[in-house]
């Protein structure tokens, strides 16, 4: 208690915590040693001050320590946000992750309730008829028969119930946010991460860069989206092995017309199910292009193209030919069996 304490009182320091400070915050509060005052205290000190690489990296140590593990194949790539736009936005990331399911990565997706739109991944999958409480094993084997499969972070990370009700109370966006898409229980080495702020996209890649991913596409619409969006440019932090680049996506230079805002805000988790299965039966307009754009990109990490234009037009050829429908059939198959 007293060293917490005395951490406590030097988050607000410019040079941040050690990472061995650091180790020692998240072990505390992950066992359940720390008071809701406490974990409210750190969390909203670091928001304030601003985390630190070190401390990002030295979190996620913790992270993926204490995570229940999912058996992956080598090549298996993750697709998730940060959350923390609150923009109320339909389940992007989601949808691309299936077509890209349906384009012949595999995809082992890490995801949760969400804080701060209507409707996470988790409530849509559900929604699909997707069973989220299964074994690691059957996690597997919906990679290994259908292209995908999803870890609910919950079941993963058991830990995280001494933060969730702190985490809900506050209705911010805390170091979480940032620590849940680089906790992945599967341990990718290959990721398209959607970032709520830009500020956030290099520490997160010199982050993975630390933990040793050999590619990774972090990304933030300019609108506010954690995703590459259709509304305008997205900026975008690129590793490649052990190198990091930047620069912007225009989707007007792939051949994509510029979105309005307001034809992208879903629903509940329902309404947001029903816009999916409209997307997989071949729906045309500005939903269609986001996941286009998003899919691309996954492929491109997954290396499957060699830029995100040859993504898009494998990504149609995913909805177009039925493959990212039926990647979604199989899932709940398989989930469900």
């Amino acid at each position: 208690m007293k060293k917490f304490e005395e951490i406590l009182s030097k988050i607000p320091q410019e040079n941040g915590l050690s990472e061995d400070e650091c180790v020692f915050s998240f072990n505390y509060i992950l066992e359940g040693k720390a008071t809701d005052k406490q974990i409210e205290k750190f969390l909203l000190g670091l928001r304030s001050r601003g985390e630190t690489i070190q401390e990002i990296t030295a979190a996620t140590k913790v992270m993926r320590d204490k995570s229940s593990k999912v058996s992956a194949p080598n090549n298996a790539i993750d697709t998730c946000g940060t959350g923390g736009s609150g923009s109320g936005k339909y389940n992007i990331s989601t949808a691309a992750s299936l077509v890209a399911a349906g384009a012949g990565s595999i995809i082992a997706k890490h995801g949760n309730r969400s804080l701060s739109s209507k409707s996470g991944s988790s409530q849509v999958l559900e929604e699909l008829g997707v069973k989220l409480d299964i074994e690691s094993t059957k996690i597997t084997e919906c990679m290994k028969k259908s292209n995908i499969g999803f870890m609910f972070a919950p079941n993963h990370h058991p830990a995280m119930k001494f933060v969730g009700p702190v985490r809900q109370r506050l209705g911010v966006r805390t170091i979480f946010n940032i620590l849940g898409p680089l906790s992945n229980p599967a341990n990718v080495k290959k990721q398209l991460i959607g970032v709520f702020d830009k500020k956030w996209l290099k520490p997160m890649a010199e982050t993975l860069k630390n933990l040793g991913s050999l590619r990774a596409l972090l990304v933030n619409g300019s609108d506010g989206f954690d995703e590459l969006t259709t509304t305008g440019i997205s900026y975008v932090v690129e590793l490649n092995d052990s190198n990091i680049k930047t620069y912007e996506v225009n989707p007007q230079e792939l051949g994509l017309k510029l979105s309005n805002l307001n034809d992208l805000i879903g629903g509940d988790p329902s309404q947001n199910a029903k816009k999916i299965i409209q997307l997989l039966n071949g729906e045309e307009g500005p939903y269609r292009d986001i996941v286009l754009l998003n899919s691309a990109a996954a492929l491109y990490v997954d290396d499957k193209v060699k830029n995100i234009k040859d993504g898009m037009e494998l990504s149609r050829y995913s909805i177009d030919k039925g493959l990212a429908k039926s990647a979604l059939e199989k899932l709940k198959e398989i989930s469900n069996s």
